[in-house]
């Protein structure tokens, strides 16, 4: 190997060792409606689909369009409006129960294509003593729609097409070595085991000049 090949050879390494680490990352998610209930201030992702949810008179559910994961990371609704001020213009009346809704069409970042999310509202939903969630919900927000395996997929008619596809969102992950801090703590810079790895990439690059230098004499 020549000396300028030697040297291009122990420079890439020592930037290997000390650069920027630059690598594609991916998180795939799925663009869905999730349904939510609320306790007092906090929300709860529910364990059952609307469709076979029964809520009570004066419960606050939730609905929101979002790319979650699944449901540990799903995006709750927004806003903080309780049952009292958004049933607040609905009188009770006998035989009917009042169920808050609360729904969020979520943000440009989730919609799907060229769409643009209409702005979260909220709704009280008179319907009967028996009726699902499903029900509160088609009597304020029309149309929906769902798919055959009954998964709801447009909630008055937000999104046009699409129903809880799989997304994947690119990202950059860049993991550098800290600089070293004001006081030169041992804590901070490159780790012993880098600077052990670039003295011996330099030992043997000097090493391989010297070999080199001395075959050509």
């Amino acid at each position: 190997m020549t000396r300028r090949g030697t040297a291009g050879l122990v420079l890439g390494l020592l930037v290997a060792l000390l650069g920027l680490t630059v690598a594609p990352a991916q998180a795939a998610g799925y663009r869905y409606w999730s349904f939510w209930d609320r306790d007092g201030g906090s929300w709860t992702y529910a364990s059952m689909g609307p469709s076979g949810t029964t809520p009570s008179d004066g419960d606050v559910q939730g609905f929101r369009f979002a790319v979650s994961a699944d449901s540990k990371d799903a995006t709750q609704p927004r806003g903080t409006a309780d049952f009292a001020t958004i049933c607040a213009a609905t009188p009770a009346r006998s035989g009917d129960k009042r169920v808050a809704l609360v729904i969020d069409f979520g943000t440009a970042q989730d919609a799907p294509g060229d769409e643009t999310p209409p702005k979260p509202r909220t709704a009280c939903a008179q319907v009967d003593e028996d009726a699902t969630s499903a029900d509160a919900l088609a009597s304020v927000a029309k149309p929906l729609r769902y798919n055959s395996n009954a998964l709801l997929c447009a909630v008055s008619g937000y999104p046009r097409t699409g129903c809880g596809e799989q997304v994947t969102q690119k990202a950059t992950e860049t993991v550098e070595s800290p600089a070293p801090s004001a006081g030169g703590s041992s804590r901070s810079g490159p780790s012993v085991g880098v600077v052990a790895g670039v003295a011996v990439v330099a030992a043997l690059g000097v090493g391989a000049i010297w070999q080199a230098k001395r075959r050509r004499g």
